[in-house]
């Protein structure tokens, strides 16, 4: 697989994520730590926060670089989390980790759920809304925290429901371009930004493929581009695999992201992404490479 035409590192943009500065040197890796009891395809492995805790650090020492701490699910059909039970679910495992050696996302729409894990240490908060609820952006403007921003068509409720585009590129393309501007305006500058085409949010198989195809395209904004396809549907109707023996297909999508652009990989399985990622350097640079931590 050879990796096509970019910038070189040198111009590629740097990314401040609270405690962390990050370059274009390697893509990097976060780790998926759900908290909830019913998300598409961990939900319910960590009833207790110790489990959760003991999880992330099995994650840390894999090689990840980043954890992204959800307690709410936003798979497609999700019925909504109260406030509360996010805030029971994430607070004990953020307070944990605090200080840990690697950048603490918080998988959040909820401003007043922003605050508080600002409060507790996160470094991240990576947002399926894009800042777009009322206060969202007042929430962060005044931390050092990085910002996701991902789009998504609808809600996790109804999002799948024959979702529709134009051309989809161009208009998660121009959503983004747009958020990123709005959040401009709002006093966060653009170096804490990185920029989600938000795989399987509100798109069907055709969608998810076209938008992978072109990271490129949305790499163009000056941003860092995150994609998380790992176990998700779009690789079940491609490979006819259920959830759990989704991981060679995770791989390949993985790669393939990284390759047209893509520096952050949000994904269950962290150390197999990091062979992976170890291998397919190796290969590009034609000697032997080092990736993760």
């Amino acid at each position: 697989m050879q990796e096509p035409d970019q910038p070189p590192p040198s111009s590629r943009p740097t990314w401040r994520c609270g405690r962390f500065t990050y370059g274009a040197e390697r893509v990097l890796v976060m780790g998926i730590l759900n908290l909830t009891p019913d998300s598409f395809s961990d939900g319910g492995r960590y009833p207790r926060p110790v489990d959760a805790i003991a999880a992330a650090h099995a994650m840390i020492d894999d090689g990840a670089d980043i954890l992204d701490l959800g307690a709410e699910s936003t798979r497609p059909g999700a019925m909504p989390t109260t406030e509360t039970e996010e805030l029971d679910r994430l607070l004990p495992v953020l307070d944990a980790l605090r200080g840990a050696p690697v950048a603490l996302s918080v998988d959040t729409r909820r401003p007043a759920v922003m605050r508080a894990a600002l409060a507790a240490g996160a470094d991240l908060v990576n947002d399926i809304e894009a800042l777009a609820a009322p206060d969202a952006i007042t929430a962060v403007a005044g931390s050092d925290c990085g910002i996701c921003l991902m789009h998504m068509r609808g809600s996790p409720l109804t999002m799948q429901r024959a979702p529709a585009y134009r051309e989809v590129v161009g208009e998660v393309t121009d959503f983004l371009q747009a958020r990123l501007d709005q959040v401009r305006a709002g006093g966060i500058a653009v170096e804490r930004v990185v920029l989600d085409p938000g795989i399987g949010f509100g798109k069907d198989l055709g969608h998810n493929l076209a938008l992978l195809h072109s990271i490129d395209r949305i790499a163009a904004l000056g941003r860092p581009v995150l994609v998380g396809a790992s176990r998700k549907s779009m690789l079940g109707a491609i490979t006819g695999r259920p959830v759990g023996e989704r991981l060679a297909g995770s791989l390949a999508a993985a790669l393939a992201a990284a390759a047209r652009g893509a520096r952050i990989l949000r994904v269950h399985d962290v150390r197999e992404t990091i062979d992976a990622l170890r291998v397919w350097n190796a290969i590009e640079a034609g000697a032997p490479a080092k990736q993760g931590r």
